[in-house]
């Protein structure tokens, strides 16, 4: 069995989930001995496994279709999570998602990362078999050193007692981006760096005025940061604070857990099934409930969830989730419905 793993605009995407996504197929596959190719112009593969929607997209499916290939679309994107994104995103949405219904469509079989990614794409009335499969975690890279924790203090010259909440996301006002801002203003002895980064000429005013000067002196925009300094974060932080209004999954989500970070989301439909408010993460639906959650857990007056938290980002570590791309790549090739994992993988559903 051989994969091609295709990945349009990689560059661009670097910086995004999806980006990482592509990253963690590489290395499940490697780790189950699954031969691959990220090379286009290679005919020796028997999947085309396409990661993007890009323009390229339809003609690569009409190109492994000719050569008798099988196709499997991973569907990272939905309209929802496009929506409150770009400038014009709310207006592109309906052409954005009907684009994909018929890209999505043209597969054998899809690949999205969790049930509630699911249930929306069942929505669509895609009539093409789907796999929940998380985009999974590398555990080993999010161990706290005490070099990593020191990297990320020095760098944001952070005092020993100085409580720091973080997050990681593209500038987008669907990642709460707004209210992040908003309750840092009502916490100013608290400081509060948000990850990440994206062209300003692609975001709304607003949102780009915000980052860039629009913002109490207790936030930072660091931009878009890699390696010791994030993941140092991730490790020492006090809090890792995700108001996200709409996901596919979240994998941002899954590297603080496996960091053992303290995490709190907006109470949104993409965690049910493996989120649980107060068991291995918090919840909130507001941003008078985020205020009062972040004062609770910085000042340690509810539960330490970390080892819960990741005990879930254990169950969804990259060797798992290539044992899943393996059973449905295998699915697709020679099918059969008595394979125990990809029995398993398909039977979990979502009704919203």
């Amino acid at each position: 069995m051989k994969v091609l793993l295709y990945f349009e605009s990689q560059k661009l995407l670097a910086k995004s989930g999806i980006g990482r996504a592509l990253d963690h197929q590489k290395r499940a596959l490697t780790a189950m001995g699954i031969d691959y190719t990220l090379d286009p112009n290679d005919t020796d593969y028997d999947i085309l496994h396409i990661n993007t929607y890009g323009l390229n997209s339809r003609r690569m499916i009409k190109k492994a279709r000719k050569a008798g290939k099988k196709v499997i679309y991973h569907a990272h994107s939905t309209e929802e999570d496009f929506r409150n994104s770009f400038v014009g995103s709310n207006q592109l949405a309906p052409f954005v998602k009907h684009r994909l219904v018929s890209l999505y469509s043209k597969a054998d079989h899809l690949i999205t990362p969790t049930l509630y990614s699911k249930a929306l794409l069942q929505g669509y009335g895609i009539q093409v078999p789907i796999a929940p499969i998380s985009n999974g975690i590398d555990l080993a890279k999010y161990q706290a050193t005490p070099d990593k924790e020191q990297a990320f203090r020095a760098y944001f010259n952070l005092k020993p007692d100085q409580k720091v909440i973080i997050c990681v996301g593209l500038f987008f006002q669907r990642k709460g981006l707004l209210d992040f801002v908003e309750i840092a203003k009502q916490l100013p002895e608290y400081t509060f760096i948000w990850f990440g980064d994206v062209p300003m000429y692609s975001i709304p005013r607003n949102i780009r005025l915000i980052v860039k000067k629009d913002h109490p002196a207790n936030v930072r925009f660091p931009g878009y940061i890699k390696g010791d300094i994030i993941e140092g974060a991730y490790a020492n932080a006090d809090l890792f604070f995700f108001p996200s209004y709409e996901e596919t999954e979240g994998i941002v989500v899954l590297e603080a857990l496996a960091s053992h970070q303290k995490v709190l989301v907006r109470d949104i439909p993409v965690y049910h099934g493996w989120l649980k408010d107060q068991q291995n993460c918090y919840m909130g639906t507001d941003n008078t409930e985020f205020k009062q959650l972040i004062q609770d857990i910085v000042e340690q007056r509810v539960p330490d969830l970390t080892e819960a938290g990741y005990q879930t980002a254990e169950s969804k570590q990259i060797t798992a989730i290539g044992h899943e791309l393996a059973a449905v790549y295998q699915h697709v090739l020679t099918p059969d419905e008595s394979n125990p994992t990809y029995t398993q993988i398909m039977q979990h559903t979502l009704k919203l």
